[in-house]
């Protein structure tokens, strides 16, 4: 759908009454189309400046290089810039960001790309040093809402100096045009999950299973998973049969007609995965909403919510695991919410349900590393679905504008960052919770 925005503004009879009255004009996003390439920053200005003392900046310039960026200390304008923060231990060593963002802000380009590399805050025992990598964290949130109007997005990966070699994936990813509504987020790269190929994008030969794929942010993230080289089976319940089935025809997929919160549905998936040798890509999308105040929602509809969007999820995912269907190296991804990060009115069941998968994720996280497998949640903002669709308009537009990009997110912005967490190269983000919101004002 024409975001309205741009179209008042850029239409020759309404163009000065949307300059007159203030009103933003969204910049028309950058997104790529296909499977990922070899080299997906190819072409791109690239700058990578550092604080003295840091660790991460010649890893940094390889990862850049090596996906195609161009290294190019004379341009006028810059596509990415990399900041290597490493070094900040104490408050003098900020001058390095002010140095460099004073004098750089202004010269990346539309649709360009930030990206801050800091160390984790809890690995010293020094409070300053510890103080001054969180820090890193609101100086690039600001950032992204500062440059967010041009379309930059600005990210922040923790790391540490013995997970450097988990850095590839994720330059490759949050430099390139595949994040372009992931913005003001931080994530934290470890040694968890044991690794192999991390710079390896494709998904050639793995299985897949998406619930909640008949259409929507389900649907996106099959077929970024499908074209990406994954055999992948759609779940969807029976009242969406005929879409799941339409929709699997014309992505390449297989469907299978399953209610995920019915007593026999682990078991049933499970089956249908073991026939396929197995699963190595579990997107857990399906879930629903039964919005009413506390007070005047009904049990049956609090239980609903927490049965579909939790309990199921849970109850899969141990059958699965006990089953020895989901293989090492395998990836788990979850579907939160910005409701389970910073609650919503009306939504007390979802938004518990919600914010479950995000302790959810950062548990089986840190148990399943040793076998290599990685377990995230995404919590999308106000994405361009038949659901949004039918909000009123007023709200509709608040939850369009209430971002540093100033408008709404599409299902394939989700599936992007689903696709990559189902990668081998995102093998150092595991326990993470990542927003696709366009960074929204609500919430971190």
């Amino acid at each position: 759908m024409p975001d309205l925005l741009r179209k008042l503004h850029h239409h020759p009879a309404t163009g000065w009454l949307a300059r007159a009255a203030g009103l933003p004009d969204p910049v028309e996003l950058s997104r790529a189309a296909g499977p990922t390439g070899a080299q997906p920053l190819t072409g791109r200005r690239t700058a990578i400046r550092a604080a003295e003392g840091g660790y991460a900046a010649d890893v940094l310039t390889a990862c850049a290089v090596g996906a195609g960026g161009v290294i190019d200390p004379q341009a006028s304008a810059i596509d990415i810039l990399i900041f290597d923060a490493t070094g900040c231990r104490a408050p003098a060593d900020y001058a390095a960001l002010y140095d460099t963002f004073h004098a750089a802000a202004s010269r990346i380009a539309v649709n360009g790309r930030v990206l801050l590399v800091a160390a984790p805050p809890d690995a010293t025992p020094d409070p300053v040093a510890a103080a001054a990598a969180r820090g890193i964290e609101g100086f690039g949130r600001s950032l992204g809402k500062e440059l967010g109007k041009t379309g930059i997005a600005v990210n922040l990966a923790y790391v540490a100096a013995d997970a450097l070699d988990r850095l590839d994936g994720p330059v490759r990813f949050f430099c390139g045009a595949r994040s372009t509504y992931v913005s003001g987020q931080a994530v934290r790269l470890s040694t968890t999950a044991i690794g192999g190929d991390t710079a390896s994008a494709g998904l050639s030969g793995k299985v897949a299973v998406v619930t909640g794929s008949a259409r929507g942010i389900g649907l996106a993230a099959a077929q970024r998973l499908v074209e990406e080289g994954a055999t992948v089976v759609c779940v969807d319940v029976p009242a969406a049969s005929q879409a799941l089935h339409d929709s699997c025809r014309a992505i390449g997929a297989t469907a299978l007609v399953l209610d995920i919160a019915a007593a026999d549905a682990p078991v049933r998936l499970t089956q249908c995965l073991r026939e396929r040798g197995g699963a190595d890509i579990v997107v857990h999308n399906a879930g629903i909403t039964r919005d009413r105040t506390l007070a005047r929602m009904a049990r049956q509809d609090w239980e609903l919510v927490v049965d579909v969007n939790f309990r199921a999820i849970v109850a899969i995912d141990e059958a699965l695991l006990a089953g020895q269907v989901l293989r090492d190296g395998g990836r788990v991804i979850c579907l939160s919410s910005i409701s389970g990060v910073s609650g919503n009115f009306g939504q007390s069941n979802y938004a518990a349900s919600k914010a479950a998968l995000i302790g959810y994720v950062a548990a089986r996280g840190a148990q399943l590393g040793p076998r290599g497998i990685t377990v995230n949640a995404v919590a999308p903002g106000f994405i361009e679905t038949p659901m949004t669709q039918r909000m009123p308009f007023v709200p509709r537009e608040l939850g369009r504008r209430l971002n540093s990009l100033k408008q709404g997110g599409q299902p394939r912005d989700v599936a992007e960052l689903i696709a990559f967490l189902a990668t081998p190269g995102s093998v150092g983000i595991t326990g993470n919770t990542i927003r696709v919101c366009g960074q929204a004002l609500i919430g971190a």
